[in-house]
């Protein structure tokens, strides 16, 4: 009996020293400090041990000292340690990292010392390192300070395009034109900063501030116009071939500046203005120019109070090119119709339109025969001698939308 006891007493010792052991060889002890381009300590920062064995990851923060220790990190032959700041991003990393039980070599950080050893390893000497690191220095702080300018920015052009949407343009022209003072260069800023004035101007009931705001709706569209002019203009002298999708996309924002402007004069009763901004904008961007002939067409018509033949003319092209553009636009066909109308003439008590003026109402209601002006379509090809049954009266002729 007693054998057996002591049997069993080594057994559970044996037992318990295996697990002992077990467990001072199962974890080890991490540490090591961190320090910024400048010798200072990164405070905040996550350093990570990502296990390239097990995939096991292991987080501890470093303290004010740039410090960071864990004695909770698993034996393993290969960690990668990865330093990440505040903000979520890598800074550095060093590969290969042998953990083993008990103390470990520390893995420190040190950004500057990594930046002049990468620059010497490129045959600089010592002080062509130093002054190459500050010139980096100055363009990470650069780049920071860019980061927190375009971050207000953002905020800025939000909170003023949705006061906008609100109807609120007061608002966001106080925002916008804070935005501009902080930063003048951006093309995007005038042009929201223009749409804001000329939406507004139509709120207004008082002549001057209607006329006082769509001037600066002038001012603020040709802003944006110049400085995306300027920017193409640079890239295109830089000798390098530009990449053909942002290429696409800066004319698309180059002729929405354009016809923002176009819109504006019309708005202003300034058929020549408009007539000349929207035929930038489908100069600058023909993929999409029916759209801009449209509204070219559209001013055209709205200023065209007295009939005159030759605007009338002016009108009709533009909408022939915007159906070029785009076939299945009812609208336009609508418009060319309105317009051919304008030069009809009258033989007794019958009505003689000009070629292509009941082709153009049919295509109006084939496309949208319940359109909010199929029943003015039919009146007019009635008024020319066809069938059609219509309650047409004597609507006065809505201003063009665009």
């Amino acid at each position: 009996m007693k054998q057996r006891f002591t049997l069993a007493l080594m057994a559970v010792m044996l037992i318990t020293l295996g697990a002992t052991s077990a467990w001072a060889q199962a974890f080890g002890k991490v540490s090591g400090v961190c320090r910024d381009a400048d010798g200072k300590p990164i405070a905040g920062a996550t350093v990570r041990y990502l296990s390239k064995d097990t995939g096991q990851k292991f987080d501890m923060k470093t303290n004010s000292k740039g410090e960071y220790m864990s004695i909770g990190v698993s034996v393993a032959h290969s960690y990668t340690v990865l330093l990440i700041g505040a903000d979520g991003k890598e800074i550095d990393k060093v590969d290969n990292v042998q953990v083993q039980s008990g103390d470990n070599n520390p893995v420190d950080f040190d950004v500057k010392a990594q930046q002049q050893h990468a620059l010497q390893q490129q045959g600089m000497t010592a002080e062509q390192a130093k002054q190459a690191q500050a010139q980096l220095k100055e363009k990470q702080a650069a780049a920071s300070k860019e980061g927190e300018t375009v971050k207000v920015l953002n905020e800025k052009l939000k909170a003023a395009t949705d006061a906008s949407k609100a109807g609120d343009y007061d608002n966001a022209i106080a925002l916008l034109t804070q935005a501009t003072d902080l930063d003048g260069t951006r093309d995007v800023l005038w042009y929201q900063l223009g749409d804001a004035y000329a939406q507004s101007a139509a709120k207004q009931t008082d002549t001057a501030e209607k006329t006082k705001r769509l001037d600066s709706a002038f001012t603020d569209f040709q802003k944006a116009i110049d400085l995306k002019k300027a920017e193409l203009q640079k890239e295109g002298s830089s000798g390098q071939k530009p990449d053909a999708n942002a290429q696409a996309e800066a004319n698309k924002r180059l002729a929405a500046y354009y016809n923002g402007l176009g819109n504006a004069y019309g708005r202003a009763g300034n058929t020549d203005g408009a007539v000349a901004a929207y035929g930038q904008a489908a100069q600058a961007d023909p993929p999409n120019g029916g759209m801009y002939f449209f509204n070219l067409g559209a001013a055209l018509t709205n200023a065209n109070k007295t009939g005159d033949a030759k605007m009338a003319h002016a009108a009709i092209d533009a909408f022939d090119k915007a159906i070029a553009a785009d076939p299945t636009k009812a609208d336009a066909y609508y418009w060319k119709g309105s317009n051919l109308m304008q030069m009809a003439t009258m033989k007794g008590d019958k009505m003689v339109a000009p070629e292509g003026t009941a082709e153009s109402f049919q295509k109006y209601l084939d496309l949208k025969p319940d359109g909010p002006h199929a029943e003015e379509a039919k009146a007019m090809l009635q008024g020319m001698g066809a069938t059609i049954e219509t309650s047409y009266g004597t609507k006065k002729k809505a201003p063009v939308k665009k």
